[in-house]
């Protein structure tokens, strides 16, 4: 059997990337934080970002990295990839609440406000979502092929699965 080998670019917290086949592209540590993944199906190419908040008004500072939030870092990702919107899909995947607390104010509700304001911005711009793996209270590791448009999902509890 002849193995084939691809390179797999890593995106960390807060940042984001673009890849074309054969590469592959992933991110670890998928907790609270959601994973957006647009990629144009018939060019096999792909762009993750890791998200960490919902809203660029929750930045402490004037100059904050754009990947960091959602309604910034989706739209920094369509401009990198250099493709009109509307020939775009999504993949999302995270947003899990880590942790359980007594009182459930909206603030401490990080993964899931992450998930929506994901899918906000994907609306705004009419990029369909093509498979999700969301919510839940574990943390996930994901792997994406833009050649098979396949997100590979890995967690503690559930194990593997591929949306």
């Amino acid at each position: 059997m002849i193995s084939i080998k691809h390179q797999v670019i890593k995106v960390g917290i807060g940042d984001l990337k673009t890849v074309t086949a054969p590469s592959r592209i992933s991110t670890a540590g998928l907790g609270s934080c959601v994973a957006v993944i647009l990629y144009h199906p018939s060019l096999k190419t792909a762009g993750l970002i890791h998200i960490m908040l919902p809203d660029s008004s929750l930045s402490r500072t004037q100059s904050y990295n754009p990947g960091k939030f959602a309604d910034t870092g989706i739209k920094e990702l369509i401009e990198r990839l250099g493709f009109p919107p509307s020939r775009l899909r999504a993949k999302i995947a995270g947003g899990a609440q880590m942790f359980q607390y007594e009182s459930f104010e909206d603030t401490m509700r990080i993964g899931p406000r992450n998930i929506d304001a994901v899918r906000i911005q994907l609306q705004l711009f009419q990029i369909p979502i093509t498979g999700e793996d969301v919510g839940g209270c574990s943390g996930r590791t994901i792997e994406f092929d833009p050649s098979s448009c396949k997100l590979y999902i890995r967690t503690i509890k559930v194990g593997e699965s591929i949306i």
